[in-house]
């Protein structure tokens, strides 16, 4: 390998970001639950989600607008205004919550800053995302920090452009197959797995990948032994 440039995906690579998803997602289900189940409720959100994509990109605020929209359709349109209060207030808590780094994360950056350049490459909203790379110390480590509307093929080669180097120059590293695996390899640049415990479905594949620029590691530090 010939590389410049190593990318981190931030959430969930960096730091924990979907169990705050899912805790969220828990007390909406607790606010709505005369209406459906659960199961229901869960559906709900995660379809009225995944049908906003297209219009509100990934993160917190499209997030937070498909909760009161999902809660509007299942209420039948007779939700309460304190009730879309209070939704409105679990996206702001989710905006608040807190950084915690995940294992090894600043001694991999730690080791790998000089003799690479560093970026990250993550989806979601752009104030957001960089609040919680200024908060959690790590900003100092990165020369580029580019929030993506999403993470296709296109994306990355539009990234590539930008960084001026060509594809098998390129090693990414993230917890997502569908958005940091996939398209990489697609546009022939390299690609590490790093699964994260808990996955949110949307960004779930149903197959397996083999490809001779992949590798699947157990934890952040690992990435080192192939890169030093």
């Amino acid at each position: 390998m010939n590389l410049k440039v190593i990318a981190f995906d931030a959430d969930d690579t960096l730091f924990v970001n979907e169990p705050y998803f899912q805790e969220t997602e828990a007390k909406f289900c607790a606010l709505m639950s005369d209406y459906l189940s659960y199961q229901g409720l869960s559906q709900q959100l995660f379809t009225t989600e995944v049908n906003n994509l297209d219009l509100y990109g990934y993160g917190i605020k499209g997030y937070t607008l498909s909760m009161i929209e999902a809660a509007m359709k299942i209420s039948n349109k007779t939700l309460s205004v304190e009730v879309i209060d209070k939704i409105i207030t679990l996206g702001k808590e989710l905006l608040q919550k807190p950084i915690e780094l995940l294992d090894g994360v600043e001694e991999t950056l730690e080791a790998l800053k000089g003799k690479y350049k560093l970026i990250v490459a993550t989806k979601g909203d752009l104030k957001d995302q960089q609040s919680k790379l200024h908060r959690s110390g790590l900003g100092h480590y990165f020369h580029h920090i580019e929030v993506m509307s999403d993470k296709q093929e296109l994306n990355y080669q539009k990234l590539l452009g930008r960084l001026e180097i060509e594809p098998h120059e390129f090693f990414m590293i993230g917890n997502s197959l569908k958005s940091d695996v996939l398209p990489v390899l697609g546009i022939g640049g390299y690609a590490v797995h790093i699964p994260f415990h808990t996955t949110w479905e949307h960004e779930k594949i149903n197959h397996t990948v083999e490809h001779p620029n992949f590798r699947t590691l157990e934890k952040i530090s690992d990435v080192l032994e192939i890169l030093l």
